[in-house]
């Protein structure tokens, strides 16, 4: 393992800006993954990274020394760091020290859709997109496309919402949503508080694929009018509409009913 002591080394400073920039991570198509829960994930099902960065306190914490014995059995390069270079790293307050630098997967963008997938429209807050990546993951849905103005589904924040799930999906970014559904082989749904269908009674028992759109415009006309069907997710309490991952999350399930009924 390989300790760095100094803020002005070249490689730190790689680190760094991959840390707090996410045009440069968008550039160097890499990632950091923040925190054992997500390198734990990240490593069963097959990533191998970079590098493997951890702080010092953390060195010879025990989930850090098996994770550290793995990595270095693939012959990734071990970082060990100061805790306040680290920190400057990291955005998981009171966790163990550990991060992962990986390369963000490159997943063709057209392609017939043939399975369950969701196509993600706009949606800014990256709490909600992770909620939505999680929720796909845990309906199995493969396939996740998002288009341009959508929160950045590889940034730290939307990881750790996600919590793991996007080791499950294929993820396509700054997709043409208007090109998705055209070639799509399966049905679209949107939903739409002006649908006359609710979700129930749609057909979901093949694989179909779900439009979300932003938080307060929702999905946009052209690609709204472009959807197989509209449909309307009930409900009785006093509000205007759900959050938008909460929706999706009624929707995956009411297909996950529909198909294991």
């Amino acid at each position: 393992m390989k300790h760095i002591t100094s803020r002005d080394n070249a490689l730190y400073k790689e680190f760094k800006q991959l840390a707090t920039s996410s045009s440069v991570r968008r550039k160097a198509g890499q990632t950091l993954l923040d925190g054992v829960h997500l390198v734990q994930s990240a490593l069963e099902h097959g990533v191998v990274p970079l590098y493997c960065i951890v702080a010092q306190s953390a060195e010879y914490h025990p989930e850090v020394v098996a994770i550290l014995d793995r990595c270095e059995a693939a012959f990734v390069k071990c970082i060990c760091l100061p805790d306040a270079m680290y920190h400057a790293l990291s955005q998981v307050e009171n966790g163990v020290g550990v991060l992962l630098l990986i390369e963000i997967p490159a997943i063709p963008a057209r392609a017939p859709l043939t399975v369950s997938a969701v196509l993600v429209d706009q949606i800014q807050d990256p709490g909600n997109v992770g909620s939505i990546l999680r929720s796909a993951a845990a309906a199995g849905i493969k396939k996740v496309f998002c288009a341009p103005g959508t929160a950045s589904a590889w940034s730290p924040k939307v990881l750790r919402a996600a919590m793991g799930a996007h080791f499950l999906l294929d993820i396509v970014e700054n997709a043409d949503l208007a090109l998705v559904i055209e070639d799509s082989a399966v049905p679209v749904f949107a939903t739409s508080s002006y649908a006359q269908k609710t979700l129930y009674q749609a057909d979901l028992s093949k694989p179909c694929a779900w439009l979300l759109g932003h938080e307060g415009q929702g999905v946009g006309e052209v690609l709204l009018a472009m959807a197989s069907d509209t449909v309307l997710i009930p409900h009785v309490g006093q509000v205007e509409s759900l959050n938008v991952a909460a929706a999706a999350a009624v929707c995956f399930f009411e297909q996950v009913r529909q198909q294991t009924a």
